[in-house]
C-alpha cells in the first residue's frame, strides 16, 4: 500500500510540475494568438481592400508549407497519429508555420476558425518538453492530450469543456485514464494564464429558458437531428471537396491561390464581410435577432471552400456560427426561444462534426450557464447519433 501511495504520490507531483510548465507556454501562446487575431480582424474590416489580396497570400501560404513545412501540413492529423503511434517530436515550426497561416487567412478574409491553430500551436510546443522531461512514448501520448485540452480551453475560455475535450477527441481509437489530471490541470491552468494576459473571450448570453416538459424535449430532439444533419453535410462537404481539390490541383500552392480568387471574388460581389473570418458578431447576433435562413449555408460553403484550398485556421468556430445561425433559422418553426436554439445549435452542431458530445454538453454549461444544461445535452447528443461515424479529425 505504502509503495501505491507513494507511486501515486510521485505521479502526481510529476505530472503537476510538467503541466504547469505547458499551462503558461501555451496560455501565453493562447493569449498573444486571441489578442493578435482580433487585430488583423479589425485592420480588415477597416481596410477592405485586403481582400483582394487573399489569392496572393494563399499563394504564399502554399510555398511556405510546400517548401518547408512537408512535415507538419498534416496538422490536426499529426497531432492524433503521435498521440495514436508516437514517433519523431513534432517539429517546433509547426507553431509558428500555423500562426503566420491563420493570421494571413483572417487578415486577407478566409473563413476559417481558430481552434486548429490553438491544437497545432500547443501540440508543437508542449512536445518540445518531451526530452528534457525524459518522457517515455506514452508519456508522450499523455503531454499531446493535455496539450489539446490546454490549446482548447484557453482559446475559448472553457477549461473544462478543454479538459474532457482532449480526452474524448481519442474516444474512437482507445481511452487512457491516466490522461485524466494532466488533462484537468493543463487546461485549466492554460486558461488562467490566457485570462492573466486579458485575451479577448467571447460571451453569450441564453436569457430566456422554458420549462422542461415532453413537448418542448420533443422540439429539442427535432432540432438536434436537423443539427446532425448539418453536421453530415459540412463534414462530408469538407473531406470530398478536400479529396477533389488535391486530386484536380497537383501543385499544392496553386490550391489556395485559386481558392483565394474564387473566395475573394465571390466576397467582394457580395458586398459583405458578414461570412468570412471568425463571425463573431454574427454569433452573437443569433441570439437575440432574427436573421436571414440562408446565413448558415452560406458560412458553411465559405468555410469548407477556405479550409479544403489549404489556408489555416480551425473548424471550430465557424461551426459555432454555422450551428447558431441554423438554430435562428429553426426559431421560425420550433416554438423554442430564438436564443436556446441558437445556443443548442452553437454546440450541437460542433458536437456532430467532431463526434465529442460530452465536451460540447460542458461547453454549453460553461458559455450559458446551467439553465439550458438539458437542452444543450438533448441536442448534442441527437446531433452525435444522427452524425454518424464521420469526424472532422478522420482523414
Amino acid at each position: 500500500m505504502q509503495f501505491k501511495i507513494s507511486t501515486l504520490f510521485f505521479y502526481i507531483f510529476k505530472w503537476f510540475v510538467i503541466t504547469i510548465v505547458i499551462g503558461v507556454c501555451i496560455g501565453t501562446a493562447s493569449a498573444g494568438f486571441l489578442i493578435s487575431l482580433d487585430w488583423v480582424t479589425n485592420y480588415r474590416e477597416n481596410h477592405l481592400w485586403l481582400i483582394a489580396m487573399l489569392p496572393i497570400g494563399g499563394l504564399l501560404i502554399g510555398l511556405l508549407y510546400h517548401y518547408y513545412g512537408k512535415n507538419v501540413v498534416a496538422g490536426n492529423h499529426l497531432l492524433l497519429d503521435t498521440i495514436h503511434e508516437p514517433k519523431a517530436i513534432i517539429p517546433f515550426k509547426m507553431a509558428p508555420f500555423v500562426y503566420l497561416g491563420t493570421m494571413v487567412t483572417h487578415l486577407l478574409g478566409g473563413s476559417a476558425g481558430r481552434e486548429g491553430t490553438a491544437l497545432q500551436m500547443a501540440g508543437a510546443i508542449a512536445d518540445q518538453f518531451s526530452k528534457p522531461f525524459r518522457l517515455t512514448n506514452e508519456e508522450r501520448q499523455i503531454l499531446i492530450i493535455a496539450a489539446i485540452a490546454a490549446g482548447f480551453g484557453s482559446v475559448f475560455g472553457t477549461p473544462l469543456a478543454g479538459a474532457v475535450f482532449g480526452l474524448e477527441v481519442i474516444l474512437v481509437r482507445k481511452f487512457r485514464y491516466n490522461t485524466i489530471f494532466p488533462a484537468f490541470v493543463a487546461a485549466f491552468f492554460a486558461d488562467y494564464i490566457t485570462r492573466a494576459w486579458n485575451a479577448p473571450h467571447t460571451h453569450y448570453v441564453v436569457s430566456l429558458v422554458p420549462e422542461i416538459s415532453p413537448t418542448t424535449l420533443f422540439y429539442s430532439i427535432i432540432a438536434g437531428i436537423a443539427f446532425g444533419l448539418c453536421a453530415i453535410l459540412f463534414t462530408q462537404s469538407l473531406h470530398c471537396l478536400t479529396s477533389f481539390v488535391a486530386n484536380t490541383i497537383s501543385f499544392p500552392p496553386l490550391r489556395p491561390f485559386l481558392g483565394g480568387i474564387l473566395i475573394a471574388a465571390v466576397v467582394l460581389g457580395f458586398g459583405t464581410t458578414k461570412y468570412i473570418g471568425l463571425g463573431i458578431p454574427i454569433i452573437e447576433s443569433a441570439f437575440h435577432q432574427e436573421l436571414p435562413l440562408y446565413d448558415f449555408l452560406l458560412k458553411l460553403l465559405f468555410t469548407v471552400v477556405t479550409l479544403s484550398v489549404g489556408f489555416k485556421g480551425g473548424e471550430v468556430t465557424p461551426l459555432f456560427f454555422i450551428g447558431a445561425t441554423l438554430g435562428n433559422a429553426l426559431a421560425l418553426v420550433l416554438p423554442l426561444p430564438i436564443g436556446l436554439l441558437s445556443g443548442m445549435g452553437f454546440v450541437a452542431v460542433f458536437a456532430g462534426a467532431t463526434k465529442t458530445p460530452i465536451a460540447c454538453f460542458l461547453m454549453a454549461i460553461e458559455l450559458f450557464g446551467t439553465d439550458s444544461a438539458v437542452y444543450a445535452a438533448i441536442a448534442c447528443i441527437v446531433a452525435y447519433l444522427v452524425s454518424g461515424k464521420g469526424s472532422i479529425y478522420q482523414k
